[in-house]
């Protein structure tokens, strides 16, 4: 799967299909073979490069890659005896893992993401249960609600896809997660972006993505929001 996200990664931004045509090296268009494309250790084995043409291969292959499988382990752990839950904590943090990279790599969030995760969340939600299907919707709009007003006041301190990404965290986690999942990246978002000015790798008017603030937020909240919620007093 992470494999395949990488191809999302890559390709959707771009407008290219995700099917067609199958995975090739970007430099020199050659085809890959199946031992190629092995997930991590293809990329070990050929030291980072293409085998066809020497071009280097960028590492956010094996971290997606690597970066899922870690993910969908906490999955199973935290959720697998609920299949239901199980299957949509898998899509969510899929969602998160694509949306974060696209969002680094060229500060949007899709539409042709965000808008399917939004009707995924609200269906898994409608699954669990009349009352989950209310707190995903409220959920959803809390959130997207919330980085609107941000926006609003600010005006355009933020961007557009951080509304439709956190409606749809909170489509999944419901009211008091997108609650904890906001004011978590909040905090690590203002932590890192004094990092980064510290060491003048950003300036203070050089725009800074949102997005995978969001997504760490809503991971963290996903598997360790219980805990979370009891050690803050005040949450």
């Amino acid at each position: 799967m992470g494999s395949f996200f990488n191809v999302c990664i890559y390709r959707i931004p771009r407008g290219e299909s995700i099917i067609y045509p199958p995975s090739h090296c970007p430099k020199c268009g050659t085809f890959l073979k199946l031992y190629d494309n092995i997930p991590v250790v293809s990329y070990i084995l050929l030291r980072g490069r293409c085998r066809y043409c020497g071009a280097r291969i960028s590492p956010i292959y094996p971290l997606v890659e690597t970066l899922t499988g870690i993910l969908y382990v906490f999955s199973y752990i935290y959720y697998g005896k609920d299949l239901i839950s199980f299957f949509s904590a898998l899509t969510f943090v899929s969602f998160l893992v694509i949306i974060t990279f696209i969002d680094l790599s060229h500060m949007i969030i899709p539409d042709v993401l965000v808008f399917p995760g939004i009707a995924l969340g609200l269906s898994f939600s409608f699954l669990k249960g009349k009352p989950l299907f209310f707190d995903g919707l409220l959920g959803g709009l809390i959130g997207g609600f919330t980085i609107f007003i941000i926006i609003f006041l600010s005006r355009g301190g933020m961007g557009e896809g951080d509304i439709k990404l956190s409606a749809m965290i909170g489509s999944f986690l419901g009211v008091k997660y997108i609650i904890m999942t906001l004011i978590l990246s909040f905090i690590i978002g203002g932590i890192i972006g004094v990092i980064l000015l510290i060491l003048k790798i950003k300036g203070r008017k050089d725009p800074i993505p949102f997005g995978p603030f969001l997504a760490l937020g809503g991971i963290i909240s996903l598997f360790w929001g219980d805990i979370l919620a009891n050690m803050w007093g005040w949450y």
